[in-house]
């Protein structure tokens, strides 16, 4: 009598972060898509530049940061200036500073990118270092000030999950070109305030 093996197909496999925590059952063609935007990934060094390979848990980016970007200043309160000095330095240039309030920490971005020959553009955003889920309770405002202007943009900050390419891509941030950062700045230094408040859930 002759046997036959039949293999079975496994529909249904254990994603790669169940380890750290992710509890979803997903049909093996989904499970790529649904890994590369996992919250339970390993999140990657927030710093714009992709000169940092770091990664690691959400619960040690601040540690990563303060010991491996020892330059980044960190100001407490809800309501700060954002000082971006030299905004006239030639070529790609990324401003970085930390915000704390709420208890959380806030990664505030300015970049400089030159769209094409002299012509450049700057993007400022605001990054939550946490969740998607944690960055929904809170919204920022950025303002640019200057002798009777006003330049101002709301929005909800993004995770460092997605980072500053997303934004940027998404234009999900403040755009502004070098005419009007002229036009804000005082002795080639640019002032940005920037406010974080909670939402209402």
């Amino acid at each position: 009598m002759r046997s036959s093996v039949v293999v079975l197909e496994m529909p249904f496999a254990e994603l790669r972060y169940a380890t750290t925590g992710c509890s979803l059952t997903l049909h093996h063609t989904e499970k790529p898509e649904h890994e590369d935007i996992c919250e339970y990934r390993p999140y990657s060094c927030p710093c714009p530049g992709a000169s940092c390979k770091w990664q690691g848990s959400l619960e040690a980016v601040m540690s990563h940061l303060m010991h491996a970007h020892k330059s980044i200043t960190t100001l407490q309160g809800e309501d700060i200036v954002f000082l971006a000095t030299d905004i006239n330095l030639p070529g790609a240039v990324d401003w970085v500073m930390m915000q704390s309030c709420f208890g959380h920490h806030f990664m505030l971005v300015l970049e400089k990118q030159e769209k094409y020959e002299g012509h450049q553009q700057f993007f400022a955003i605001v990054l939550l270092i946490g969740t998607r889920k944690q960055a929904e309770n809170f919204a920022y405002r950025l303002e640019l000030n200057g002798n009777r202007r006003r330049l101002t943009w709301e929005a909800t900050p993004r995770s460092i999950h997605d980072g500053v390419a997303a934004a940027i891509m998404n234009s999900d941030c403040l755009v502004f070109d070098t005419a009007i950062a002229h036009l804000f700045a005082d002795n080639g230094n640019l002032g940005i305030n920037v406010t974080i408040s909670t939402c209402c859930q």
